[in-house]
């Protein structure tokens, strides 16, 4: 990628890289059957499409990587094993093309402006996404695990040398119809504490699914402000230069933002709604709660007279049945039953 200016690089930034499911696997798998130490991380190959203002990243694979723990630039990657891969995947899918490449860093090495320089043999801008395979302390726990970078030799404004650096673009994960029902699968599976769980089980385990993911999602929305606010602080303090497009960013997201403290009205109306919505989420989880409920009880009692109808005799079957085939009631018919044999032993008695 020749000199760009920073405008350029600005405009660049604005590229989104969408990540599929299948990808984010494909890296967990490989991460997991790879024993990794502390430093270590594993590198493989994406494979999709890049339409100039986007860039779809539907497959990957791994390949052979390795790399000094003492000297990060020196490491070991099979540019051949890559060709023959891309060769055989070409037979299945001759849309996919290799794109770019990830790495489980979780941050960015040295090495990785030379790693995206070799793979400029594949494609003329790769794409570097850093994928938090971490399962706890990663950025998974607060929002998607996933960064995005390109390596761009920018020419700065003040005349000065160039530089080659990384420049950040924005991730999303999206899924096509076949994918969601995969995931939604896989999730229940994961989620699933039954073999054959009751419909009272996949209710409270939906309820608990839903407040999971909003409290994972005010997670994600305070660690996203406490960053901005250190960020803040630090140009405040001078220890980071001002970046006017960071500034410009803060400014629109502020000026979103409902001004409720002047207007009472809009405040109160602002108040109202969100009641009204608070109360709606309210009922509605006491409903499922009841009704989580009443399927406990009537599983009770379904099970209760179960356990009566085993513990009858075979003799006691049949005279119910045949009680049911002239009309009578089995109660009835047991009543009578009774009844004939306190009149005999009355009559013993005499």
């Amino acid at each position: 990628m020749p000199g760009l200016t920073t405008a350029q690089v600005t405009e660049l930034s604005a590229v989104n890289v969408v990540i599929h499911p299948l990808v984010l696997l494909s890296v967990v798998d490989h991460a997991s059957r790879v024993p990794v130490g502390k430093n270590k991380r594993v590198l493989g190959v994406l494979l999709g499409q890049d339409t100039g203002s986007s860039i779809n990243v539907a497959n990957s694979f791994a390949i052979p990587f390795e790399e000094d723990d003492r000297d990060p630039k020196t490491f070991f990657l099979d540019l051949d094993y890559v060709e023959e891969m891309w060769r055989m995947f070409r037979k299945v899918n001759a849309k996919e093309r290799p794109i770019g490449f990830y790495h489980t860093g979780p941050r960015l090495r040295s090495s990785d402006l030379e790693i995206s320089q070799l793979f400029k043999r594949f494609c003329s801008r790769p794409v570097m996404v850093i994928v938090d395979v971490r399962a706890t302390g990663g950025r998974g726990d607060t929002g998607i695990p996933t960064d995005a970078y390109f390596a761009v030799e920018e020419i700065k404004d003040d005349g000065t040398a160039t530089q080659q650096t990384f420049t950040h673009v924005p991730t999303s994960i999206e899924a096509e119809e076949a994918e969601e029902i995969g995931v939604e699968h896989l999730l229940r599976d994961i989620s699933s504490s039954s073999s054959a769980p009751s419909s009272s089980l996949l209710t409270t385990q939906s309820l608990s699914t839903k407040v999971t993911s909003q409290l994972q999602s005010l997670r994600g929305l305070h660690s996203r402000l406490v960053e901005i606010q250190d960020y803040l602080l630090a140009v405040r303090k001078g220890k980071l230069p001002l970046n006017h497009q960071v500034v410009y960013q803060l400014q629109e997201i502020m000026g979103l933002l409902p001004q409720l403290g002047g207007d009472v009205e809009l405040g109160k109306a602002f108040r109202v709604g969100v009641n009204d919505q608070t109360l709606v989420v309210y009922l509605s989880a006491m409903v499922r709660t009841v009704l989580a409920l009443h399927d406990l009880i009537e599983n009770r009692i379904e099970n209760a007279q179960q356990e009566i109808e085993d513990a009858k005799s075979p003799s006691e079957k049949e005279n119910e049945a045949a009680a049911e085939a002239a009309g009578l009631k089995a109660a009835d018919v047991a009543k009578a039953k009774k009844e004939a044999e306190e009149e005999k032993d009355d009559k013993k008695k005499k």
